[in-house]
């Protein structure tokens, strides 16, 4: 019975999401009404930061302190680094990465938003939009995040005014109309109190739509992934060479895009030879078909020489293969991003060298201007760069896929994460 629990548990869907918001709009305080409401922390969890929060003066359990584990964080009341979080309800399994709200800390929202499918901005009902909620709208909208979720917070603080909330939804409207985003839902809440967090708030009854975490519950996420573009970079070799699998050769990896099916014909990147898919298999035995975000272990009919970073496609739909790609990059480290810099690149499995061929622009984010002729990006810069690499990369554009279509630029001496791109084409 209790396996029969435990693989129901591992068999739910799992819904990746990331919140963001200017300073103090109360991020963490919603995650941590998230958690609580839903049964999702300890006993010993809950009577800890009551200590912690009686200790600080504070009226009401501060339940921030769920997620900001650093003791910077807990001192000065602010979120610094990303904090992930797990836990499940009936309907779903969760990730939620809790990101900072402010300006320097840009990149931390770029870390926690880059696997999400859904992102909750903050606004502080007394506030409205403000410079920051366009920021992480946008980045929001360049990391092609599906679904986006605007949580008008701390409605307590103005009597929860319906007014207030349609203001901040028409103002949102009106420049989220500039980006390319799919899906946005709008809900007035209270952290705090937990109004329209996980129970309906009797405070705003004019308020027709569903609580949060019905939403995050319910949204559909099945067509998040690329289900159309067969890409499986191959991350690893397997040859056990035991007397059981003397001959068993396999290709281990995650999928990235499309549906394999045992049969289907594939062709290796780079070499375009061809063969078959004999069977796929998987830690729990074969399947008969694999799609992302699976990892899977795929072998073919005939030897044909692969290896790590090559890459199994459809022969009538392969990506892009080339040495020069146009991306936006948002630049990560304090050592700034130099034109003609030579850099280490990794993309899928494949990792190969680059050069900074040109700086065409870099992005004001409050306003969304290109900011031309400008040759300096620095940290938590968001610029559009061609880069051309020593060997050819086999890529889509992010929009299309956002697995093939990314790349990280590493400093070879230190092998510190310099910068996270986005690729146009």
């Amino acid at each position: 019975m209790k396996n029969k629990e435990s693989n129901k548990y591992l068999d739910m869907e799992l819904l990746r999401f990331t919140t963001a918001g200017s300073v103090d709009d109360g991020k963490s305080t919603l995650i941590g009404r998230l958690l609580y409401d839903s049964k999702s922390i300890f006993e010993d969890q809950y009577e800890a930061i009551k200590r912690v929060s009686e200790k600080a003066g504070d009226e009401q359990v501060n339940l921030a302190l769920l997620t900001d584990g650093l003791r910077a964080e807990r001192e000065q009341g602010i979120t610094i680094d990303v904090a992930y979080r797990y836990f499940a309800t009936p309907r779903r399994k969760f990730i939620i990465a809790d990101t900072p709200g402010h300006i320097q800390y840009t990149r931390n929202m770029v870390t926690g938003a880059s696997t999400a499918n859904l992102a909750i901005i903050l606004v502080d009902a007394r506030n409205g939009v403000v410079e920051q909620t366009c920021r992480h709208s946008f980045i929001a909208s360049l990391l092609n995040i599906p679904h986006l979720v605007i949580c008008v917070n701390k409605m307590d603080l103005v009597n929860y005014d319906e007014n207030v909330f349609e203001d901040i939804k028409k103002s949102f409207k009106n420049f989220a109309a500039k980006l390319e985003i799919q899906d946005i839902n709008f809900i007035p809440i209270s952290a705090k109190f937990g109004d329209n967090v996980v129970e309906k708030s009797k405070n705003m009854d004019w308020y027709q739509g569903s609580t949060l975490l019905y939403l995050l519950e319910t949204i559909h996420i099945g067509s998040d992934f690329n289900l159309i573009d067969c890409r499986f970079p191959v991350q690893n070799v397997i040859r056990p060479q035991s007397d059981k699998y003397h001959d068993y050769r396999g290709f281990a990896g995650r999928i990235a895009g499309g549906i394999f099916k045992p049969g289907d014909k594939v062709m290796a990147l780079p070499s375009g030879f061809s063969s078959k898919i004999k069977s796929i298999d998987t830690f729990d035995g074969p399947v008969k078909e694999a799609f992302p975000p699976m990892s899977v272990t795929i072998t073919l009919e005939d030897q044909i020489d692969i290896s790590r970073g090559d890459m199994l496609v459809r022969e009538n739909n392969v990506p892009t293969v080339s040495h020069d790609i146009d991306l936006m990059i948002c630049w990560m480290n304090e050592k700034k991003l130099n034109l003609n810099g030579k850099y280490a690149i990794k993309h899928t499995t494949k990792e190969a060298r680059c050069i900074i061929k040109d700086i065409k622009y870099k992005v004001d984010i409050n306003t969304l201007h290109r900011i031309v002729d400008y040759k300096e990006i620095g940290l938590n810069d968001i610029a559009r760069i061609i880069i051309r690499t020593t060997q050819p990369l086999f890529f889509d554009k992010y929009k299309i896929n956002r697995t093939t279509g990314s790349v990280i630029l590493i400093d070879e001496a230190t092998n510190e994460t310099l910068g996270a791109g986005m690729i146009i084409r």
